[in-house]
């Protein structure tokens, strides 16, 4: 996880870039959508009519709504507007506008996501690749802002991918993907963690697990890599590992904790009611683990319910695994919003 005495050095660093634009104050419940749709409009105004053109797509553009993944935007393209080639007050705009679909907490997560491609691309990783960097990240609206009808903001490149769905307050954030390499980094001396709170609490809750539990929960296979990554979407699999009804209460509040590291990304009205659909379907839902237990190692899990799949999976791409890691987070009954109409 980010800490609080590190944001100041990432924010530093990517206003050199962006303009930082400073996080989304609080906001009411009745004013979240119209400001929201005021940011979307106010980043729209910002571009000339070639630049509208390109970032502007159908609700109902069913391809654009799918052309997100981990890699790099050299390997798989992404349509909209590069950040790269924005001006300042153009990116300043930008990031506000996803400032105020997001959470803090998840805004700062997005920006410690960016930043650490930037670091990829400074290191040996990325030798000053061209494939890497905070410039190399697209941002699309799908259909009109508006605080009824529903519409897309997407935001992503290499290592993420928001694809948000707003229908008035609603925000539904699935499917998205997180992801870090180098997934530890430093910023003016102090480190940072892009999903460390994703691992910290998994290794929390699979060590507060008894020995009979442990044994449900871990899987008897290897699971190397996500199952339900890009390309994946309408797929469902079989529940795995131990069931949420099988834990007691403080385990089960250990496993709403490490959920909301995804369903908390969102603006906190949309998080709150996501986190309470979860917790009313928590009796039907698994845990699952494939690999050690030890923190500090390499392991994958899942989280998987009704409305919710949720992967985490270290990759040995690039020598350390712990170093560079793919998470999904979906809900196969409403990824992209289905279930408000149109697709």
């Amino acid at each position: 996880m980010v800490k609080t005495s590190v944001l100041g050095s990432i924010k530093r660093s990517f206003l050199a870039a962006v303009l930082y634009c400073g996080l989304a104050p609080a906001q009411s419940p009745l004013s979240v959508a119209p400001k929201i749709v005021a940011s979307a409009n106010g980043f729209l105004s910002s571009l000339d009519e070639g630049q509208r053109s390109k970032v502007l797509f159908e609700f109902n553009d069913a391809a654009q709504r799918m052309k997100w993944s981990n890699l790099p935007t050299t390997m798989v393209p992404r349509a909209g507007l590069k950040m790269g080639d924005l001006s300042g007050p153009q990116r300043k705009a930008a990031m506000a506008l996803l400032a105020s679909t997001l959470s803090q907490r998840g805004y700062e997560k997005v920006l410690a996501i960016v930043e650490g491609d930037e670091a990829l691309k400074a290191g040996g990783g990325g030798r000053g690749s061209p494939m890497f960097g905070r410039d190399l990240f697209y941002i699309s609206i799908l259909g009109r802002p508006s605080v009824k009808d529903p519409w897309m903001l997407q935001f992503g490149g290499h290592h993420l991918a928001l694809n948000v769905t707003m229908v008035g307050v609603d925000g539904i954030l699935t499917p998205s993907l997180t992801a870090a390499q180098p997934a530890k980094y430093t910023v003016d001396g102090k480190t940072v963690r892009p999903l460390g709170a994703e691992n910290d609490k998994a290794f929390a809750l699979i060590n507060a697990l008894d020995e009979g539990q442990r044994k449900q929960a871990i899987l008897n296979y290897k699971v190397a890599d996500l199952v339900l990554g890009p390309g994946h979407d309408g797929k469902t699999i079989q529940p795995e590992g131990i069931k949420c009804s099988a834990m007691n209460a403080s385990q089960q509040a250990m496993l709403l904790e490490l959920v909301s590291e995804w369903a908390g990304i969102v603006h906190e009205q949309a998080a709150a009611a996501r986190m309470a659909e979860i917790k009313a379907n928590l009796s039907g839902t698994w845990f699952a683990w494939s690999g050690p237990t030890t923190n500090g190692m390499p392991a994958y899990y899942r989280i998987q319910g009704p409305t919710l799949v949720i992967e985490y999976a270290p990759q040995p791409l690039g020598g350390d695994p712990t170093m560079h890691i793919h998470t999904i987070y979906r809900d196969p009954t409403n990824d992209y919003g289905k279930k408000a109409g149109g697709h």
